[in-house]
């Protein structure tokens, strides 16, 4: 037991008062006084407004703030999901007034309506609960494309400013080791100044 204890001193203190090798390091300590920047950066300045014209612009016509910030895939698809919405609110709105319409002929005493013999009055009714029911929620969902529209324009107007480019990139790498003989599968984060 004594004999490990003095083992294990005398192997601290010889860490303690162990030197390198190399009395030069190969890193120079001291930084450059002078820095040089080989390739100058020059970038555009950002319009501010941008935004807000792309919502301003889309809340005017549906689509053109995607114009405007030149994304026309997109155009389709703001236009198609509002006119779809308006095509249900008129198809539902149509519907209800045909059965009011034939509801106020029943109470009226009149027969001859169009659903006369098919729809019981009370069928009636629940018709046009549903159909006032699912004419509020195809405006309802109108709205929100038209405001999805404006949000996705003033989005992506913020979006385009910033900068994108080789000097702040995320990279996968795959490298052969030699040393191990096997491959190494990483990702890179690179960012220059």
């Amino acid at each position: 037991m004594l004999n490990r204890f003095v083992h294990s001193i005398f192997f601290c203190l010889i860490t303690f008062f162990s030197f390198s090798q190399v009395e030069n390091d190969s890193i120079p300590n001291a930084m450059p006084e002078e820095l040089v920047v080989t390739e100058d950066i020059v970038r555009e300045p950002l319009d501010v407004l941008s935004p807000s014209k792309a919502a301003f612009y889309s809340a005017i016509l549906p689509g053109l703030g995607q114009a405007y910030n030149k994304k026309y895939w997109k155009i389709p698809i703001a236009v198609g999901g509002i006119a779809t919405g308006i095509y249900f609110y008129k198809r539902n709105d149509k519907q209800y007034n045909r059965y009011r319409d034939a509801y106020k002929r029943r109470l009226a005493g009149y027969t001859d309506d169009e659903f006369y013999g098919r729809v019981t009055t009370d069928g009636l009714q629940r018709a046009q609960k549903t159909l006032k029911q699912n004419k509020e929620l195809s405006l309802l969902i109108t709205f929100g494309i038209y405001a999805l529209n404006i949000i996705d324009a003033n989005v992506d107007a913020h979006l385009l400013q910033y900068n994108v480019d080789e000097n702040l990139a995320l990279k996968p790498h795959f490298q052969y080791n030699e040393q191990e003989n096997a491959t190494d599968l990483g990702l890179t984060l690179n960012f220059k100044f």
